[in-house]
This record gives structure tokens, C-alpha cells and sequence, in this order.
């Protein structure tokens, strides 16, 4: 009896513990730097200021001590340290490509939303002008700002004009941003807590007028409030037209520029980042079947470096007519160029004669196709193997029979300079309703004894929670790596940080599909994980 009352003591502190943890972890949820990974998305003051026609602008939605805190909360405790300081080089680069240093210029006041944009020039051959937006804590540190930025230009010989313009008091002249040769720049203080920085004084005057116009700029644009609201949850928000999105973002886009605008939006998620986009497009996106292909990945039993699910390559891949679709002259380039850099002919004859859905496997034996067995791709594909001189073959492996084509090359050598050789160009093997198509016998052994699956690559794919996306692909570390150089931004923001981000990089997935609730709209799934 008397244990009881003890009894009951340790429940009561359990509980209190249990207590105090629940609500220590909801605070950091609701208010500390995991915060950041489910704040709501929304459009900052500053976007009063940039047009609608804007070839790009960048809103950033938080304060730039906030990534520092966030990569010391989820990186492992022996690189905390480590992990912060790449993200502030990284933010110090970014405000000293601007002319700016965070340390003395901004960290006293600079607050939680800072916006770039870039103005379409009156001269159609000038460069872009371009507004930076700095949202202060407080009035007066925005004003002392502004007061240092042109004091210590006047001593250096700029000529300053104050004058004003719809009410607003603006500074302009010729002064040098830290690092760069001078320019024109002008300024303006807006409620006392906006800084607006412009390269010169007729790009102001733009940002100036279209604040006082609903209908030109961004705040009041019904469809990138739309696009805000669809997307959910994010830390920036990025806006680009075809120009910005060929020069800024290097995206491959075709001629006919199916795309008018992308709104992307970028959020942590857990020690990666998490990259959400809506693509607008001129013409209505159909929709591409995506049947079967849970029960093909289900299918799979080998490990996989990169895995890529694709619901129609045929007509992904037919020729680009007056009347293709979006999909054709979006994916169709994309996926072209990836199937002629595979070894062999196959994959690009197999996925040109699939109806879909397809798999496509790399793994450390090669490549590994999975396709329906009942689908018509045999004949097409033998004709076009023979045409370039390979013969089809019944092999029976270890009690399996397989198809192979192969075709006689000669390989002279010194002693035997007519010796010939046999040129593998891949095997076929039917496994009840799907067929597997490798780049060897080996790989095509492995799926059949295996028990494997690709854990990993399938996870990334269930992360994106688009199980229905007619193109998904999921990669490990080192085919992402391979990648991202010769991405454009990723090139900006490895020189920004001054410190090489590839090796940081632990896998990456993307899919993408139509919008469900807009058929003129593609949307965009990425996730890139960190933390090598």
C-alpha cells in the first residue's frame, strides 16, 4: 500500500516531464527555426513595387539570421558549427553581390523580407534595371541606413539630388556599391521601414508608379495570389518569365515558349530543401495516363543510383509537330537527349515505341528497363535493331529464356587483325506482366533472383507525394552531383558562397505533372537533400 503513493509521484513527474517536452517541442515547431519548414507562403510589401511584367524577382520571407539557426537545429551535433557558417557565407555573398556588406551595413536593422527584381529596360537593348527592397525591425534604422549609404558616397565625390516624386522624397546620383565601378543609383524611404535601392533614378520612378496602380503590380495580381495560395508553404518566392528562365535559371525551353510565367516556392525540409513551382503555359496541358505504375516500381528488385518513372515516352518522344502538345516540345527534348547519352541504341528505341509506363533504372550493372509485356514494342524496336545491323537471338540463362541482339564487330589486334567480336546491344526477358529489358545478361539476372528494392530512391519518390506524376525521377548523391554544375543557378550560388555546395549534396527528386486545379498550369515537385 505504501508504494502506492511513491507510485503515483513518479507518474505525476513523468507526466509533468512528458509535459514540459511536448510543449518545449511544439514552441520550436510553432516559433523556433523548424518553423521554417511550414511557414505559410505569402506576398511581402515590397511586391507593391515590382511590376507584373518583371522578367524576375526574388522575395525573401524571413530574416537572414533565421537559416544560421535552422542549420544549427537539424544538422548532427558535430556539424552545427560547420553547417551554419556555410549558410551565412552564403547570405553574406548574396548581399555582397549586391554591394552590400550584411555585417556592418544590415545585420543591426534588416528585418524579415528582403525582395530583388529585375525591370524590363526602356531601351530594348540596355541592360535590365533592377530595385532591392529591404523591409527594417524599425524606423530607425532604416533611416540611419540610408543616411551612411549616401554620406559616405557624398565624401567620396558623388553629387546627390534630392527631389520629390509622388509625394516621396528620393536620393539619387552616380555612387560605387561595395566592389563595383559607379553607377547610377537612386533611393527611397517608404512608411519609414522601406528601403528601396534602384539602379537609377527612371527604374524608381517605374517601381514608384506602379505602387500606385493595382492593376500593374504584384500585390494586387490575381493570379500570382492564386499561385501563393496553391502553393501553400515556403521562405521565398520566385517569380520568372521566358527571358529570366532561360538566362537566369537555365531552363531548356522550346522556341515556341509553351511557358508565360513560373512561381516557384523554396522551404527547408529537414536537412534539405524543398522546391515547389507552378508553371503557366499558354495553351491547355492534356493529361498523361499514369496507370500501373505503382505495381511496376513494386515490381523492381535491384538497387538503383537514379530511377525514373514515365508515364508516356512515346509520345513524349514523337516528332514535334504544328500541333504537339506541351508535354512534346517541353519533356520531349529533355528526355531525348538523356535516352542518346545511355550505352546503346535500346533505351531510346524501347522508350520511342512505349506507350507507357515506363522504368528506367541505372544501377551499378548497367541499365534496366521495365515495360508492360503486353504492349507492341517488340516489332519497332527488332526493325530498328536490324536496320543497324543486330541480330535477335533465343538465350535460354539459367533455365529463363531471354532475347538478345547482337551484332559481329571487328576488333583487329596485333597477332589476329581479322578477329571479330560480338557487340551486345541489350537483352529482353518476360516476367509475368512486364517485360525487363537490360543492358546485359547480369542486370537482367539480378532483377530476376533479387530481393532488393531501391529503399532509397523509392522513399525520395513518396517524399514528393505525387504518385500519380507522369514523370518522376529520384537520384542518389553522385548522379545528383553530376547534375547540379551545370545547373545556372546552382553555379551563382556555389560562387556566392565562395565555398564548393556540391559535395554537401546527398540525393535529389523531382516530378512533374498538371496542376489538378488548373489545366494551363504544370507543377513542379523537387527536393534536394543535404548533408553530406
Amino acid at each position: 500500500m505504501k508504494a502506492r503513493p511513491f507510485l503515483a509521484a513518479v507518474l505525476a513527474a513523468a507526466l509533468a516531464l512528458l509535459s514540459c517536452g511536448g510543449a518545449a517541442w511544439w514552441f520550436l515547431l510553432q516559433r523556433g527555426p523548424l518553423a521554417l519548414q511550414t511557414r505559410p507562403l505569402e506576398l511581402p510589401y515590397a511586391a507593391r513595387f515590382v511590376p507584373r511584367t518583371a522578367p524576375l524577382s526574388l522575395h525573401w520571407l524571413v530574416g537572414p539570421e533565421q537559416f544560421g539557426a535552422y542549420a544549427r537545429a537539424v544538422a548532427p551535433p558535430r556539424q552545427r558549427r560547420e553547417a551554419a557558417a556555410a549558410l551565412e557565407r552564403l547570405r553574406d555573398g548574396a548581399f555582397a553581390a549586391a554591394g552590400l556588406d550584411y555585417a556592418s551595413d544590415l545585420a543591426p536593422w534588416l528585418g524579415d523580407q528582403t525582395s530583388l527584381a529585375l525591370l524590363t529596360p526602356a531601351d530594348a537593348e540596355g541592360p535590365p534595371g533592377w530595385v532591392l527592397a529591404l523591409r527594417s525591425r524599425d524606423s530607425a534604422g532604416a533611416r540611419r541606413f540610408l543616411q551612411r549609404f549616401w554620406q559616405v558616397r557624398s565624401l567620396a565625390g558623388t553629387d546627390l539630388q534630392i527631389s520629390s516624386y509622388r509625394g516621396m522624397g528620393l536620393i539619387s546620383g552616380r555612387g560605387a556599391l561595395l566592389g563595383q565601378q559607379p553607377q547610377p543609383l537612386a533611393t527611397a524611404l517608404i512608411n519609414d521601414d522601406l528601403v528601396l535601392i534602384a539602379s537609377g533614378r527612371g527604374v524608381l520612378e517605374q517601381a514608384l508608379d506602379v505602387s500606385q496602380i493595382d492593376e500593374l503590380n504584384q500585390a494586387a495580381s490575381p493570379a500570382l495570389l492564386q499561385a501563393t495560395a496553391s502553393l501553400g508553404q515556403g521562405v521565398a518566392l520566385l517569380t520568372a518569365r521566358p527571358e529570366a528562365m532561360r538566362q537566369w535559371l537555365g531552363l531548356p525551353l522550346p522556341s515556341s515558349d509553351d511557358l508565360s510565367e513560373l512561381v516557384a516556392a523554396l522551404r527547408p525540409a529537414g536537412r534539405g530543401l524543398r522546391l515547389e513551382a507552378l508553371a503557366r503555359l499558354r495553351n491547355p496541358l492534356p493529361d498523361l495516363p499514369a496507370g500501373a505504375a505503382d505495381q511496376l516500381l513494386a515490381a523492381l528488385q535491384v538497387p538503383a543510383r537514379s530511377l525514373a518513372l514515365i508515364s508516356d515516352p512515346a509520345t513524349l518522344l514523337s516528332p514535334t509537330e504544328p500541333d504537339a502538345t506541351p508535354w512534346q516540345r517541353l519533356l520531349g527534348p529533355v528526355l531525348s537527349q538523356a535516352l542518346t547519352q545511355a550505352d546503346g541504341p535500346l533505351p531510346a528505341l524501347v522508350a520511342g515505341a512505349d506507350p507507357g509506363p515506363l522504368l528506367w533504372v541505372h544501377q551499378p550493372q548497367g541499365w534496366l528497363l521495365g515495360t508492360r509485356t503486353a504492349d507492341p514494342i517488340l516489332e519497332p524496336v527488332q526493325q530498328a535493331l536490324a536496320a543497324d545491323g543486330y541480330s535477335l537471338s533465343p538465350l535460354e540463362s539459367r533455365g529463363r529464356p531471354l532475347q538478345v541482339w547482337t551484332r559481329l564487330q571487328s576488333r583487329p589486334v596485333k597477332s589476329n587483325p581479322d578477329q571479330l567480336q560480338a557487340e551486345l546491344a541489350g537483352a529482353r526477358e518476360l516476367d509475368g506482366s512486364w517485360a525487363w529489358w537490360g543492358q546485359g545478361l547480369a542486370v537482367l539476372q539480378q532483377q530476376h533472383e533479387g530481393r532488393q528494392p531501391p529503399e532509397q530512391r523509392l522513399s525520395q519518390l513518396q517524399a514528393l507525394a505525387t504518385p500519380d506524376a507522369p514523370f518522376q525521377w529520384a537520384m542518389d548523391a553522385a548522379t545528383a552531383q553530376a547534375l547540379l554544375p551545370g545547373w545556372t543557378p546552382w553555379r551563382l550560388l556555389t560562387t556566392l558562397s565562395s565555398t564548393p555546395l556540391t559535395p554537401a549534396v546527398d540525393g535529389a527528386a523531382l516530378s512533374l505533372e498538371r496542376d489538378p486545379a488548373e489545366p494551363r498550369a504544370l507543377r513542379l515537385q523537387a527536393l534536394l537533400q543535404l548533408g553530406r
